[in-house]
């Protein structure tokens, strides 16, 4: 992911990614010139523990697949209901209803552009 096409073509790759093995409510959200260390994140809702351990699984073998690297396999925050794995221009936060609810990041980050990601809406 060298250029700004590539970032963004990620990060609504792995929206859709999530849209489709039922991340709930999925936003991407464009932070270029906002955040000195992202340019993307990518939030989704998971359905329990067993679907984001599986949702991690998978995804692993997507980011690997598309070209995706990963700077850190993933921070263990599994027990809090929450997991971010970190693709450098693009931030993944897989999280439960209470703590999606709680941090409110698209909220946070109010300033930044969400991005239509959906096949839907293409």
């Amino acid at each position: 992911m060298d250029d700004t096409a590539n970032k963004r073509k990620a990060a609504l790759m792995i929206g859709r990614f999530l849209e489709e093995h039922r991340g709930g409510d999925t936003k991407v959200l464009d932070l270029a010139g906002r955040s000195s260390w992202t340019d993307y994140f990518v939030i989704t809702t998971v359905q329990s523990n067993a679907h984001l351990q599986g949702l991690i699984r998978q995804l692993y073998e997507f980011l690997g697949e598309n070209g995706i690297e990963l700077r850190r396999r993933q921070r263990q925050l599994e027990e809090t209901g929450w997991v971010i794995l970190d693709c450098n221009e693009v931030v993944i936060h897989l999280m439960d209803a209470e703590r999606r609810a709680f941090y409110d990041l698209e909220n946070l980050w109010f300033q930044a552009k969400s991005l239509s990601y959906s096949s839907k809406s293409s």
